[in-house]
């Protein structure tokens, strides 16, 4: 879930932080249709998009049923789509990105396109806290928190509904992500915050929403803060 916003040197940092862990890469290859969407999940952990590619750097992938004059061209690539993909799936446990956001101009023009997304999960701790209750962030003695990302809004139906009425959970198209909790958290052993419009602002009126926060602890000095 979310739409964590990760700096890049988060994420270089929490990385580096973690290299005695095993951490695999994954792969998501979609075809280039605007209708197509490409799911990236973690079943632990966090996601850290490494490459992202749109457009054909080969002649095989996405070809079935097309025409080699839209397969020949093999050095095509929309410029930024690493930085937009990152945007929307670093931090969080699993995201969506729609093939529609890259064609707002045509890198090759003629040319049957993809989406190649290479990434690894990250190990970190994900709470969810309903609006109008405290976030709370603890990590063992001696550690210290660091937060991968945070947003506050509503991206599903599922969380946070407890007697909360169907109008309330609808829009799940709702999310803001926020550095407050890093900025607020990160260095410290624990740390609350309240999870609420006044500090994190309103993205939709009328819509129940929550806080969703991963993060992780570590040793002073483990992971440069930023």
């Amino acid at each position: 879930m979310l739409c964590f916003t990760l700096s890049t040197t988060l994420l270089l940092a929490a990385t580096c932080s973690l290299m005695t862990a095993v951490v695999s890469t994954e792969r998501a290859i979609t075809c280039g249709s605007n209708k197509n969407v490409q799911r990236l999940s973690c079943d632990d952990g966090v996601i850290s998009v490494q490459t992202a590619l749109y457009g054909r750097a080969n002649a095989v992938t996405c070809s079935e049923g097309r025409p080699p004059a839209q397969l020949a061209n093999t050095n095509c690539s929309q410029a930024g789509t690493v930085d937009v993909v990152k945007k929307r799936c670093d931090g969080k446990r699993e995201c969506e990105v729609n093939i529609n956001v890259f064609c707002t101009s045509d890198p090759c023009y003629g040319t049957y396109k993809y989406l190649d997304t290479t990434y690894t999960c990250l190990p970190a701790i994900h709470i969810d806290a309903c609006e109008g209750s405290l976030a709370q962030l603890q990590c063992d003695q001696g550690q210290v928190i660091f937060v991968y990302g945070a947003d506050y809004g509503r991206r599903d139906q599922t969380t946070c509904i407890y007697k909360r009425p169907p109008n309330q959970v609808q829009n799940i198209y709702c999310s803001s992500p926020t550095r407050k909790v890093a900025d607020s958290c990160n260095g410290k052993n624990s740390c609350t915050i309240a999870v609420s419009n006044s500090v994190f602002g309103d993205p939709c009126s009328s819509t129940y929403k929550y806080l969703e926060v991963a993060y992780t602890c570590d040793y002073p000095g483990t992971a440069p803060l930023p």
